[in-house]
């Protein structure tokens, strides 16, 4: 019985690339050192899947940003703003389109479905001359085949490709991207045909787009570029993947009736109603890669009860014809759990990292095939069992508390314009106030200290005090800055999931979970395996001493509920809404604190709401009603004097803009900078906001300084849409990412193009 990889991390098991691009980034080293470390990674993961038994491994699915750009790099697609004139495409071209440069912004950035990944969001037009300008697929092929692996090359699929896309500046709204096929075909005909030349006997082309609710055109779509692709296909295995989620069952007809395609893969875990269809209409001949072991989330397989689905799907599709797999790439948990020294041995049983699910695929490949492992299953049994009874899981009485929210609507009592008035009276901003998202850059200095004091090696006296010079330093640059409403710079956080779960009840963390968000950009999500509660205070000492160090407003900066979630691995044993209600319960009795602590102003970044809205339409409506509400109960006690703010990033928030409204925050910032000004849109259609909002008037994920004028050039479209009495001034996220020489100049441009805007309305007077 075969097994299959969908794709694997990148990043390494301590995050070798990400300082290996970062060091690129710096200066500090070559591309061919960049390539290097690349490479080393690739062979370590190829030599793992191989010597694991793992018959079909991926290659092609190692990026140095994101494969969608990747992919557009393969297509020739640059936007003309980066000046490639043909070619193959080098690293500077890549990086700019990813990153923007010192004269042209970056290409959008946004989520990668549902998943807190992102990726470059390709710009099309009818002008776009596409070309065979990138040769990585081949070349990784090649590189695998020297080492000896024999892989399969991965693409993401051309339909999928363009679905993905935005029309570019300046191109007609109603411009059918799908037009553009025949051109991108074009290319992709010479690519694969490439890799046949080389020797690739299968290819894995990602359609993650079918899991989504498509119109009949774009269906049709599937059908006329396979048809187009057919002959050059000719002589390969063709594995078409979805992921994520259900296929629908017009998707499914249209899928399984392709033309040239071998084998079709499914997410068997986050898509069960697609069993139903493979049981009732699995086209004869064909593969299965059947999608059993999850690839998003860090549990332990069942294996008893995958067993079974396989030996169920072993009976549809015929022995020769079945192959175990991930349900999506190993993208999304942490590398490899040999690598944790702070995880109790209890909770270890319960996981399983990546390179833990290759053998898990294995495992159960073996087993179909009569060699199962006695003593790996029996292990497997005992963890589950471990993991169901223990008592740290359960806390009754956080489980009562959370039951006793549904049915209420933990709404606050006043409306927002009352409640903006009460703030005002207290607050005293002017017009257009500015404010930062909450983060300053982490030097090296601040790391140090940082780790020291986790590795008992500074006293928390000291600790303390570095702190506290850090947060006076923040705040004296803020108030030279002449910014109206401050933040003290979350020095004591290097993840602010991370910082919230550390001190709750039912989280546990890792020493090296790390998974890559974008870029060279990675998180640690903490694993909730337990109920929450909030033990003690988490925030207000901070809070509290960095308000003390200025007479101007401080903002409490808090993590909201359904971050904390969609940031996290999540527990699977209960649903996710009824964690999330026990997280709101926690995040109030700070919310409340910090109130009672003296911050009049509390920020609850409600990041990834949008990025957990389900793939399917017919979901979304439970989803945001219970996502809505849990931010709500964080901060209905609090009095009309509190402003609570809140801040979303990366994402496409247009078509959920009335759940934002009903969030009922007081100030909402927002992403808007990277992507054309999307989200104005909204309000040009009609949609009425009371409540103050932020769009981000620069992108913090460049390295690019904006000027004054190009800033007050954004405010002013803001003001076409938007009253001045609402509009808030802010980066579009937080600053830990960038260093403080790009911070400072960008910051005083920031405010600078406040002021003038602000003469420029009160002349008009």
């Amino acid at each position: 019985m075969a097994s299959h990889i969908v794709g694997y991390p990148r990043m390494g098991p301590k995050r070798e690339l990400k300082f290996a691009l970062e060091s690129f980034w710096d200066g500090k080293s070559t591309a061919e050192d960049l390539q290097k470390v690349s490479a080393d990674l690739r062979s370590a993961i190829w030599k793992q899947m191989s010597e694991a038994g793992t018959k079909y491994i991926p290659s092609n699915t190692f990026a140095h940003y994101d494969q969608v750009l990747d992919t557009t790099a393969m297509l020739g697609a640059v936007p003309p703003r980066y000046g490639y004139t043909g070619g193959e495409i080098g690293l500077d071209v890549y990086f700019s389109m990813a990153r923007g440069n010192a004269s042209v912004p970056a290409m959008e950035m946004t989520k990668w479905f549902d998943t807190n990944y992102h990726y470059i969001v390709p710009e099309l037009g009818p002008e776009v001359n596409f070309s065979y300008a990138s040769h990585k697929a081949v070349n990784e092929y090649k590189e695998a085949k020297a080492l000896g692996v024999e892989t399969v090359p991965v693409l993401v699929g051309p339909v999928s490709y363009l679905l993905l896309s935005k029309a570019a500046k300046g191109v007609e709204k109603s411009f059918d991207l799908l037009s553009l096929l025949p051109k991108v075909l074009a290319v992709y005909k010479e690519v694969i045909t490439e890799l046949k030349a080389a020797g690739a006997t299968w290819i894995q082309l990602d359609e993650p787009v079918l899991v989504m609710d498509l119109e009949g055109h774009k269906l049709e779509a599937f059908t006329a570029a396979y048809a187009e692709l057919e002959s050059t296909l000719s002589g390969l295995n063709v594995l078409v993947e979805t992921y994520f989620a259900d296929i629908p069952a017009e998707a499914y007809k249209t899928l399984t009736s392709l033309k040239g395609v071998t084998a079709y893969g499914f997410d068997l875990v986050r898509g069960t109603k697609t069993l139903d269809l493979v049981k009732a209409s699995f086209p004869a001949g064909k593969y299965l890669f059947a999608g059993v072991v999850d690839g998003r989330n860090i549990w332990a397989n069942d294996f008893a009860a995958s067993l079974s689905t396989l030996q169920e799907l072993e009976g549809v599709v015929g022995k020769d014809k079945l192959v175990v797999s991930t349900s999506c790439s190993l993208l999304h948990p942490a590398v490899d759990l040999v690598n944790e020294t702070k995880l109790d041995d209890e909770i270890k049983s319960w996981l399983a990292f990546a390179a833990q699910k290759v053998v898990e695929v294995n495992a159960l490949a073996k087993a179909l095939a009569g060699q199962k492992d006695e003593a790996l299953f029996s292990a497997n049994a005992a963890a589950l069992a471990s993991r169901r009874s223990s008592p740290r899981v359960t806390n009754e009485g956080v489980q009562k508390a959370a039951a006793a929210l549904k049915g209420s609507d933990h709404r606050r009592a006043t409306n927002v314009s009352a409640r903006l008035d009460a703030q005002q009276k207290k607050l005293n901003l002017p017009i257009l106030p500015t404010t930062t998202i909450g983060s300053f850059p982490q030097t090296v200095e601040l790391r140090r200290v940082r780790r020291e004091y986790k590795a008992k090696k500074v006293s928390e006296e000291d600790y303390v005090k570095a702190m506290k010079e850090e947060i006076k330093k923040v705040v004296d640059l803020q108030e030279e800055l002449d910014i109206d409403v401050l933040v003290h710079g979350e020095p004591e956080r290097n993840d602010m999931v991370e910082y919230f779960g550390e001190q709750l009840s039912g989280f546990a963390f890792t020493a090296n979970g790390w998974v890559q968000s974008y870029g060279s950009r990675c998180v640690k999500p903490p694993v909730i395996y337990g109920d929450v509660s909030r033990p003690k205070a988490m925030t207000v000492f901070w809070s509290a001493m960095a308000q003390s160090m200025t007479s101007r407003p401080m903002k409490g900066m808090l993590t909201g509920p359904v971050t904390i979630l969609n940031w996290s691995f999540v527990r699977n044993d209960q649903p996710r809404h009824e964690t999330c209600y026990q997280i709101a319960l926690a995040i109030k009795d700070e919310v409340e604190d910090l109130e009672k602590g003296g911050i009049g102003v509390i920020q609850i970044d409600e990041a990834a709401l949008r990025e957990g809205l389900p793939l399917r339409k017919s979901e979304h409506a439970f989803y945001l009603d219970w996502a809505v509400h849990s931010f709500r109960i964080t901060n209905c006690g609090v009095q009309d004097s509190t402003q609570i703010h809140t801040h979303m990033c990366y994402s496409h928030f247009n078509d959920i803009i009335h759940s934002i409204i009903d969030m009922d925050a007081d100030v909402i910032t927002i992403e808007n900078s990277r992507s054309d000004e999307k989200l104005l849109s909204v309000f040009r259609e009609g949609v009425k906001y009371g409540a103050g909002i932020g769009p981000g008037v620069y992108d913090i994920h460049s390295p690019r300084i904006p000027s004054t004028e190009e800033i007050a050039e954004r405010v002013n479209k803001m003001l076409a849409v938007l009253e001045q009495n609402i509009l808030w001034v802010n980066p579009d996220c937080g600053l830990k990412t960038r260093k403080y020489t790009e911070v400072k100049p960008a910051l005083k441009n920031m405010v600078d193009a406040a002021k003038l805007i602000r003469s420029q309305l009160a002349s008009a007077k």
